[in-house]
């Protein structure tokens, strides 16, 4: 699901409250029935989530920054820097890459998390369009093996067989005086 909408309309609250991370002002999010808010930490192992910050350490390099999520999950940092194409950046401080480059380093991270749910809050700010087709590529490959993606956007993506969802500003709510 590709969720839209203009700046400020709920977009990245909707995802943090998709994610566990904010609790509903009323009702409740539910995942496999399970309220998600008295269970976070168990509705956490299922999803990955990417933010609007890429939540790297610019001191340590690429391949650090993501080694605890490999060691965690017993999964392969090196598929996962190839994937997103910085298997030749690993040894890198990140302070030194674009911001390109460190969207991908933050994206080869919720490659390295095995979740049901991808949340991606604008997942390709930074990127050129010839890494946006290849993150095309990379949902393509992560939906046809069961996975699900809910993303934000403000550019079309690459994400195939995708519903829309498009929130109307705050503004466009409030009637006028």
């Amino acid at each position: 699901m590709i969720i839209t909408g203009k700046n400020g309309a709920g977009k990245s609250t909707l995802l943090r409250l998709l994610a566990g991370l904010r609790s509903p002002d009323a009702g409740q999010m539910t995942w496999n029935k399970a309220d998600i808010t008295k269970n976070a930490i168990e509705h956490t192992q299922h999803i990955a989530w990417l933010s609007h910050q890429d939540s790297l350490k610019p001191a340590l390099t690429v391949k650090e920054n993501l080694l605890i999520t490999s060691q965690i999950y017993k999964t392969d940092l090196q598929a996962a820097l190839k994937t997103v194409n910085l298997d030749h950046m690993a040894d890198i401080p990140v302070r030194m890459l674009s911001a390109g480059q460190k969207r991908r380093t933050a994206l080869a991270r919720i490659l390295l998390k095995p979740a049901q749910l991808w949340l991606l809050d604008e997942p390709s700010v930074g990127l050129d369009q010839e890494t946006i087709e290849q993150l095309g590529l990379i949902f393509k490959k992560f939906t046809k093996q069961g996975g699900m993606i809910i993303t934000t956007t403000h550019i079309p993506l690459p994400l195939e067989n995708s519903k829309t969802l498009h929130l109307p500003s705050l503004s466009s709510l409030v009637p006028s005086l």
